[in-house]
């Protein structure tokens, strides 16, 4: 946008989506959904706040004062929760980052609705897989036929490195080396690269379905060579999950999803020794925060925290064993 262009909120807007998220920062497609959803609910709130339609709304109508009012009526009238309060506010400040540093004339305007705090809210346990229940479902899988094979390893692919389903979609027959040292390359958010190692169960699962002269093609197709989706990665992620469910029944009443496994992938990194600072750098997480909270939901590595402060100050109690179902209760589930 030319600096002698007079500024609008439009052009504004239309900047951050072009010229910002997509050039700039590099912000996936799911975040840019996110955000243009966030900023659509803002300003058809905003257009009728003021009477007036959206095309009408300038840059001196977006004030903190209508910010909170958006939030309080998300959270009201839409039952929204405070989390997703807190996603549609960081969107907001995005935008608003944005504005400040094209339109420094508002800056007073501006720094007001970046002072708006978030909301405390209720952090959920993350779900996951033990790893015996994931590889249960990954050996679900028929790799008799072609799509098998396909099934078979992206599941494998997602399990051993963590990678999201985005990731690991886009990936190209040209981003494996499945020679040693076995590896593939990811590029993640915000166009950041990453190496991941290889199973060699990976890699063998891998060299079934990769076909020489296509390096350069998306690996993960449908029978129709179009690209897979991520709805298509949930769709056939349940299909095994169901083969594998009639014989367990805590399995059976979860739901299981393409992200669980990169988190499954995350706990069992940690319930092997391996540092956070590592686990961080495999997984692309920016913070090592984002990392931490998986320690806080595995209750087997708070048991063993906790057992070995029992032995380091002498409390370990004895005679304890641990508990067990009985058979009676294992056969009340299974009917449930």
């Amino acid at each position: 946008m030319s600096r002698s262009e007079p500024v609008s909120l439009l052009a504004l807007t239309q900047s951050f989506f072009l010229n910002y998220l997509q050039s700039t920062r590099g912000a996936s497609s799911h975040t840019i959904r996110a955000y243009r959803d966030a900023l659509k609910l803002f300003f058809l709130f905003l257009a009728g706040h003021k009477r007036q339609s959206i095309a009408d709304l300038d840059l001196d109508d977006v004030q903190a004062e209508d910010v909170l009012r958006f939030l309080d009526h998300i959270e009201s009238k839409r039952r929204n929760s405070a989390v997703t309060r807190n996603c549609r506010l960081a969107a907001i400040r995005s935008f608003v980052q944005h504005l400040l540093r094209q339109d420094i004339t508002r800056a007073g305007q501006y720094g007001r609705i970046l002072a708006i705090q978030t909301k405390r809210a209720t952090q959920r346990a993350v779900a996951y897989l033990e790893p015996e229940e994931a590889r249960a479902v990954i050996a679900a899988v028929d790799t008799r036929s072609p799509r098998g094979r396909r099934d078979h390893a992206l599941l494998l692919l997602l399990y051993n490195t963590g990678a999201r389903v985005s990731e690991a979609l886009a990936v190209r027959a040209g981003d494996f080396r499945l020679d040693r040292p076995r590896q593939v390359r990811f590029l993640g958010k915000g166009k950041k690269e990453r190496i991941c190692p290889l199973w060699p169960e990976t890699a063998s699962a891998l060299r079934r379905i990769i076909r020489v002269g296509c390096e350069h093609d998306l690996l993960f197709q449908s029978h129709r060579n179009a690209p897979l989706t991520r709805d298509g990665v949930a769709y056939l992620l349940r299909k095994y999950v169901r083969l594998v469910a009639n014989g367990q029944a805590p399995l059976r009443l979860r739901r299981v999803t393409p992200h669980m496994l990169r988190h499954s992938c995350a706990v069992a990194l940690l319930q092997a020794g391996v540092d956070v600072s590592v686990i961080r750098d495999y997984l692309g997480h920016a913070s090592v925060s984002t990392t931490s909270r998986y320690i806080t939901t595995n209750l087997q590595m708070k048991r063993q925290v906790l057992d070995a402060f029992w032995k380091r100050a002498g409390l370990a109690p004895s005679g304890t064993r641990k508990w067990q179902p009985s058979p009676k209760l294992l056969a009340f589930l299974q009917t449930l």
